[in-house]
Parts: C-alpha cells; structure tokens; sequence
C-alpha cells in the first residue's frame, strides 16, 4: 500500500523540484551571458543570485502556515503557478536593477514549496520509511543540474531567434512546465489520506490510523506548538547545519559552470557534461544513503559524515587547481556526500515536530538555514572578485562545512524511531 502512494506521490513531487531547481538555478548556465548583457560585475552577478533567498526565506514560515490551514494541493499549485510566471518574467530583465527586482520575486514567489512538500509528505509517508522516500524526492536536484546543463545550453543557442538573446529564451521556456504542474498539482495531489478516494477503504483507514498515531507520538517527546516549535534549541541547530549546507550548495553551484569553464576553456554542450558528472554520481550516493540511514534507524551521525566527506572533497579541489580532471574528481566527491546528506537531513525535524509545529519548525529551518544560499554565492563572487582565483572561496566553503560537523553532533534526538 505504502508502495501505491509513493508511486503516485514521490513522482509528481521529483519532476515539481526538478523544475523549481532548474528556474531557481539557471542563472548560473547563463552567467556569461547575463554579466555580458546586463553589464554586472563578479560581486554584483553573486549578490543579484543569492538576493533569491533573502526574499525565499522572509515568506517560508508563513507559506508554510497557509499550506496547513488551507491544504497543500490549493496551496502548492499557487506556488508553482507564481513562481512559472516570475520565472517567465525574468526575460524581460535590463539592468542591475531589474535583475535583483527578478530574483527578490522568483523567491517570494517560490518561497514555501520545498518545506511545503516535505512537510506534506509527513502526512503520507511513516517515519521508517522517510530517509529513502526523501532521497527519492531530493534527487531531483541533481537530475535538474544533468538535465538543465544541456537543455540550458540549447536554448542559449537560440541567441538572435525572434529578436530574443539566449538567456531570455532560457528564461521563458524554462519557466512554462512550473505554470503546467501547478494546474495538473490541483488533481494529483490529495491534502490528507483520509481524503484518497484513489486508496482501497481499508488502505485508507490503515494509512490515516498509522499517522495519527506517529503524530501523538511526536508530540509526546518533543513539540506541538508554533511557539514550542520556535524557541526550540533543536530546531535552531538544525537551521545552523542546514544554512552550512545550502552556502556551500550554492556556492558551488552557482559558480560551478564558470569554475569548470575556466579551467577547461569549453563552453555549450561540452562544458554542461563536464558540469553534470558530479551531479550524475550523487545520484546513486543519495539511494544507497538513504536507504542505510533507514535501515539503521540512524540519522545524525549519517549527516555529519556526508559534510566531513564533502569537505574533504572540496580541500581537494582547492589542491587540484590548473588540473581539470583532478578538479572534476573532487566536486564529484563533494556532490555525491554533499546531496547525500539532504534526504536523511529531512527525516531529523519531524522526530520531534507534531502537528502545527511542523509546519511553522519545517519553514523556520528551511528559512534560516537557506540564508546560506544568499551568503554562499555572493562569498564566491567578492573573493573571486578581490583575489582574482577561487582557491579562498573554497577555503571558506570548506570551514562552513567543518562548522556543519560540529553542529550536527551537538544535536541531541530520540534514540530511535518506531
């Protein structure tokens, strides 16, 4: 049965991330083109990308709320329906100015949907089985970097075409399938298992019984509360792990085509496969993770040594660089722990979040923690800026990472889950 609602659930959620990843990260395959373009300097290109997440994480906490109160299939077509149209907007961008204007929108616009999807798959999915369900989910990131590398550059290609530069046809058709999955969210998603009238009766009974049962369990060893939920300690320290995670995260990628293209001097299709290893290898990183965390029952120690692991990847590639396969080596390390960390990550909160605590304590860590995301790029930008090389950048990459050990141990969870 369990089987029948992630078939139906899981995939819909992984093509949605694809697409919100891909129209949250594209800036990155047209850097070139817009600093060329809009005439941005290094620091104002990082700034303007990181810019997303200050306005993404200002409205979080209470997308988050709304989705509780009026139910995640309304709420979640709202999201991906806004954030196609910004997205879309995006190509009519002319200046500095214009182009902060965009991503301050894009994160108002999208603000909500990640914790909003993890949180309704608490509704659905019982705790034994979220690390591996997680990760099938979280993959998404990844495949929209493999996948959005080459359509990206074919789009880019169409530089000239109707009057349009690259970019902006990058811009406008990348941002069409998120308008599509929102009108198609409105009949695939269903807000509760008691309202699946596509479960057997009996299915759904089961279903609705083991999740209210997990929920007062929740709320019996940790927090049920808005407020609760807010001044928890453990909620915090989650935060602080996952701003680490998301200033690497973006820090690498946002600048990872550009690092990768000027080490091997390629650009178009070649450069987009060079950029999509790292990526492809995490793929399998991420379900064999996954699947031992669950297996094991354990989730802490399997997050600190994915960013001790991705550490030591990026101190490599601080040491590989003029080597671009040495290089590519060590992001592909770095990736595969990296990505490998997030779907277990997940599984932490909800250990000890219950009812509207989770939906405020999901959208507080997701919001603080991706900060990160704003910091990382613009880190990356400025010290590329100021030191003319990325070996600093990575240095400081490398700390955050070693600050995300630390911080993951200090965490105290339930010793076990049921």
């Amino acid at each position: 049965m369990l089987r029948r609602v992630q078939r139906r659930l899981i995939p819909f959620a992984f093509l949605c991330y694809v697409v919100a990843y891909i129209d949250r990260v594209n800036i990155g395959f047209a850097a070139t083109e817009l600093q060329r373009d809009l005439h941005l300097s290094p620091s104002q290109y990082g700034f303007g990308a990181g810019l997303f997440f200050l306005a993404y994480c200002l409205f979080e906490i209470p997308s988050n709320l709304i989705l509780e109160r009026v139910g995640a299939r309304r709420w979640i077509a709202r999201i991906l329906i806004g954030w196609g149209i910004v997205s879309m907007g995006t190509a009519l961008v002319t200046d500095v100015r214009s182009f902060m204007a965009a991503r301050v929108l894009l994160g108002i616009a999208e603000a909500g949907f990640f914790p909003g999807m993890v949180l309704y798959l608490t509704y659905w999915i019982p705790a034994r089985e979220r690390a591996r369900s997680g990760a099938l989910f979280m993959m998404a990131a990844p495949i929209a970097v493999i996948v959005g590398g080459p359509v990206s550059e074919v789009l880019l290609a169409l530089h000239g075409s109707m009057g349009l530069a690259g970019w902006q046809w990058l811009f406008i058709i990348e941002g069409l399938p998120a308008v599509v999955l929102g009108v198609l969210a409105l009949r695939v998603l269903t807000d509760r298992p008691e309202h699946a009238d596509w479960l057997p009766a009996e299915d759904r009974e089961w279903l609705s019984a083991t999740m209210a049962a997990e929920q007062a369990r929740r709320q019996a060893v940790g927090h049920a509360t808005i407020a609760a939920s807010i001044t928890s300690g453990r909620v915090w320290i989650l935060s602080g792990v996952l701003f680490m995670h998301t200033l690497v995260q973006y820090g690498i990628f946002l600048w990872l085509p550009k690092m990768l293209q000027d080490a091997s001097g390629t650009r178009g299709l070649a450069l987009s496969a060079i950029t999509g290893i790292p990526f492809a290898a995490a793929l399998a990183a991420m379900v064999l993770v996954g699947r031992h965390s669950d297996r094991t029952r354990e989730r802490k120690l399997h997050v600190a040594a994915c960013a001790a692991v991705s550490a030591i990847g990026l101190l490599l590639a601080v040491a590989s660089q003029g080597h671009l396969w040495l290089l590519v080596l060590s992001f592909t390390i770095s990736q595969m722990a990296q990505r490998s960390m997030v779907g277990v990550f997940w599984a932490l909160p909800p250990m000890f979040l219950g009812g509207t605590a989770a939906a405020a304590g999901l959208g507080l860590i997701n919001a603080t923690g991706n900060l990160g995301g704003f910091f990382g790029p613009t880190v990356m930008g400025w010290l590329r800026e100021s030191t003319g090389g990325y070996v600093g950048g990575l240095l400081v990459l490398s700390a955050a990472l070693i600050v995300e050990v630390a911080l993951v141990l200090m965490l105290r969870v339930p010793m076990d889950e049921p």
